[in-house]
């Protein structure tokens, strides 16, 4: 049949239950806990089936139900009581700190995907969810901050099993009836769209608004009748494998996005981009200052970088985007004019220095040169981040890269179990939700009785295991499996074995085969007659990542084995849904990355906050967060060069950890029926997750750290007609015309030594400035312990002053070094710019003796 014309009936809500309608479309509920139970009270299979929707729920809830809930004066409580919450967390504006940023700032967050709850499919993995944790963490703290993202009509896929446990892929249609999003509008009443320059002419966007809590978030979406084919289908999926259609996702949501909030009249004063999909961000946002301001893009240059935030999180370079210049040029052709400058100059922005014209356009060189404000998500991945991109400032050393780190943390409400939630309420108190911006709620953890503690994780482990069977018999169900089969998983998993679960992208770096590697001994630990184990594993492999479907295959197989088919099972198709269950339930999370390739791995700290002990590799967070209190370490931070002896030794430390240490620990019993040293840990891993990771002191860094900062830049150089930025404009070119003529003759010492601690002497240079004067440079002694003759760990800078002017722009340098600690040394001298950071730190503006 050909043009039928839709419609989507709801059910009429009675008026003393009209809340309900205004709390499905904000996804606040989805994090409330009293919202979450008031939707199950209403129908619990139902809700279920709906895919805790409330939107699909409504269409399955009958008339008559409402109508007998609305005289309900039980339900009726409780409704008002959570609608006195939404008043009070979401409605109610906070008292806020005395600073620019907050009374005067607005932060623009753009990300390619979005992770708020599973019936909003706008996500494939870690980067979404950490991003749907900022939009919900700034929605707490009531933070002026604004979500930009795409709306994707299939989103990720949806994983299954074929027979021989190979890896297939569904993109089931998003119905947006389905989404609490509405249409955006003209002050006409119109649809809102925008349009970007692209190869094959204007690509049009609707542009959409929905609400996290206290904060909106606005999608783009090309699926429009007006859109050739191929440009409908340019925000279809989620990270499509099509170059072309990656390219123009990311030039809809940097350009585009950045094009929707000036159509909606909002100036974001900061732009913070979550990865280099978003870097476009940084020339669209040039344009309109340039416009805004009349100012040219010299100046335009000295606002946008210092008032930009970058942050990483892949720690392996071949994860970056990278395209050919031919396919950017055409999104960039519209800038020339205005920007006065050819398509190969624009094009050269995202390229690495000294490459040729055709080499390839980086994402993440495009968004390191137009960010003041760059970071890794860990300590260790800030470390590796300024080495992997350290040739984008030559000359300088790894360790003075301007790439620092905020160490991510997670939404520690969206992940509680409930019985966890309940004990928090008790002993916490009704403000434990805001994490670590409440002192008291810490130490008050060790207040919980150990037995509510341990009853508590028993039932999300029992809780764990039926959602488990029930996904298992989907699974079985769905490959026609016989009678005895679907019987049989009514017994997989026992409920009172020591359950270890891995759940993350199945990428190879990631080592979900580690377990394997030594099959007899695994099969020996999990049949251990005194202390038995059993494994859960779930996780997705990209669609075109072989390697990684292999491991799952691998797995699969390895499970069918009948001595471990009842306690090793694998999960399908891992989804937020999933992933809550396990980071609740389990009782160890297992982590196994090839350090130093794991950015974070923010899923253990959903873990630790539920009390689930992390057994990992020294990598990402758990660098920083590990004491042998709160879980085990594999190994000692080593980083190998020969994988399969690194694989080789962690698995034999991965099977003697389990075998001489956490079951041991788990199946101590002595004094009572609860493992007492356990739940020691269990409270030692909660307080750490709820005080140094938690989504609020992430959010609360960023401000403290970034857009204080920033705000303080945007508002000083954009005041009067944005003087400044003019003035320094004329600086830096000054700087960069003159730079030619700095030079610095080798250092002289005054002594020659050996030395002693605390002993002082005067070190020297002389330094060619050419046209340059004094105050417009840093003269600065670079030294530290040698790794090597021509390499210095650990640097440090001692400012040098001038001892004399010998004319015609030849200077001494001077300063007094004093040793303080013993150790064999090493010292150069290098000159920067007089200037703050964003210029300090431009490549070319740097000599070394």
């Amino acid at each position: 049949m050909r043009h039928i014309q839709t419609f989507q009936v709801f059910p009429n809500i009675p008026e003393k239950l009209a809340f309900l309608e205004t709390l499905s479309r904000n996804l606040w509920w989805s994090w409330n806990g009293s919202a979450l139970e008031l939707y199950r009270r209403i129908d619990p299979k139902q809700w279920q089936k709906s895919g805790k929707n409330p939107i699909v729920f409504a269409t399955l809830i009958s008339q008559s139900r409402l109508e007998r809930l609305a005289e309900d004066k039980s339900f009726l409580a409780h409704l008002e009581q959570v609608e006195q919450q939404y008043d009070e967390r979401v409605l109610t504006k906070l008292d806020q700190p005395d600073n620019a940023f907050r009374k005067e700032g607005m932060v623009a967050y753009f990300s390619m995907e979005f992770g708020i709850h599973e019936s909003l499919p706008l996500f494939a993995g870690g980067l979404g969810i950490l991003a749907g944790d900022h939009l919900k963490a700034s929605s707490g703290l009531d933070l002026p901050l604004i979500g930009v993202g795409l709306l994707y009509r299939g989103g990720y896929f949806r994983q299954y099993l074929n027979h021989d446990g190979w890896q297939q892929e569904d993109y089931p249609e998003t119905d947006l009836y389905h989404l609490p999003v509405h249409r955006a509008k003209t002050e006409a009443g119109t649809d809102l769209t925008i349009s970007i320059s692209g190869p094959g002419g204007d690509i049009v966007a609707q542009v959409w608004r929905i609400t996290i809590g206290r904060i909106p978030l606005i999608l783009l979406d090309t699926d429009l009748p007006g859109n050739p084919a191929a440009m409908r289908d340019i925000t279809a999926r989620l990270y499509s494998g099509e170059h072309q259609i990656r390219l123009a996702q990311e030039a809809l949501l940097g350009i585009g996005g950045l094009r929707a909030l000036a159509a909606l009249g909002i100036r974001p004063t900061i732009c913070h981009l979550n990865e280099g999909h978003c870097s476009f961000v940084g020339v669209e946002r040039l344009r309109q200052i340039m416009d805004e301001y009349d100012i040219d893009l010299a100046a335009a240059r000295e606002i946008v970088p210092r008032s930009t935030v970058f942050t990483t999180h892949t720690p392996v370079a071949a994860g970056h985007d990278e395209f050919a210049p031919d396919l950017v040029k055409p999104y960039l052709k519209p800038f020339e004019t205005r920007f006065n400058m050819n398509d190969g100059e624009l094009v050269s922005w995202g390229q690495h220095a000294g490459t040729d014209k055709n080499a390839p356009f980086s994402m993440f060189v495009l968004g390191l040169r137009l960010a003041q404000f760059c970071n890794g998500v860990s300590a260790l991945h800030g470390r590796v981040a300024r080495h992997m991109w350290s040739d984008v400032w030559p000359n300088r050393t790894a360790e003075e890269v301007p790439i620092t780190h905020i160490t991510n943390g997670v939404h520690t409400a969206s992940v509680l179990s409930p019985e966890i939630r309940l004990l928090f309420e008790r002993y916490l108190g009704p403000q434990w939700y805001m994490g670590s911006t409440v002192d008291e709620n810490i130490e008050r953890i060790d207040d919980i009785f150990d037995e509510e503690l341990w009853r508590a994780h028993e039932m999300s482990r029992s809780r764990l295991i039926r959602n488990a069977r029930e996904l298992l018999a989907k699974q079985y169900r769905r490959r026609n499996a016989p009678v005895d089969t679907m019987k049989a998983l009514e017994s997989v998993l026992d409920q009172d074995c020591l359950t270890i679960a891995f759940a993350r992208r199945f990428a190879t770096y990631k080592r979900a085969n580690l377990l394997f590697k030594d099959p007899e001994r695994l099969e020996s630990i999990v049949n251990s007659k005194d202390r038995p184990v059993q494994f859960i594993f779930a996780g997705k492999a990209h669609p075109k990542d072989n390697e990684g479907k292999e491991i799952i295959k691998t797995l699969i197989h390895f499970a069918r084995n009948p001595n471990l088919r009842d306690r090793l099972i694998f999960l399908e198709d891992y989804d937020l849904n999933t992933a809550r269950h396990l980071v609740q339930g389990a009782d160890v999370w297992l982590n196994t990355p090839r350090r130093p390739l794991e950015a974070c791995g923010t899923s253990g700290m959903k873990a630790a906050a539920n009390g689930v002990l992390n057994l990992s590799i020294l990598d990402g967070w758990w660098v920083e967060g590990y004491t042998p209190e709160r879980g085990w370490r594999i190994g000692n931070g080593e980083e190998y060069q020969d994988t399969a002896y690194q694989d080789s030794v962690e698995s034999q430390a991965l099977y003697n950890l389990i075998e001489n240490n956490v079951a041991p620990l788990y199946y101590d019993r002595t004094g009572g029926g609860q493992p007492a040293a356990w739940i020691e840990k269990m409270k030692a891993s909660m307080k750490m997750a709820l005080r140094d990771y938690c989504s609020y002191r992430m959010v609360k860094e960023y401000e403290q750290k970034f857009y204080i900062s920033a705000q303080h830049n945007f508002s000083t150089f954009t005041a009067d007609g944005a003087a400044r930025a003019k003035e320094l404009s004329v600086q830096h070119r000054r700087l960069k015309q003159n730079w030619h003529q700095v030079s610095v003759e080798p250092p002289v010492r005054s002594d020659d030594g050996p030395f002693r601690v605390n002993q002082q002497f005067e070190i020297s240079a002389v330094v060619h400035l050419g046209g340059l004067r004094p105050e417009e440079v840093t003269v600065e002694l670079f030294y530290g312990q040698l790794r090597s003759l021509n390499a210095i760990r650990n640097g440090q800078t001692q400012t040098m002053i001038v001892k004399e002017d010998r004319s015609g722009g030849t200077y001494l340098y001077q300063c007094t070094f004093t040793c303080t600690d013993t150790g064999r040394y090493g010292f150069s001298v290098h000159v920067s710019p007089q200037a703050d950071n964003w210029i300090k730190y431009q490549p070319g503006l740097l000599t070394w003796a």
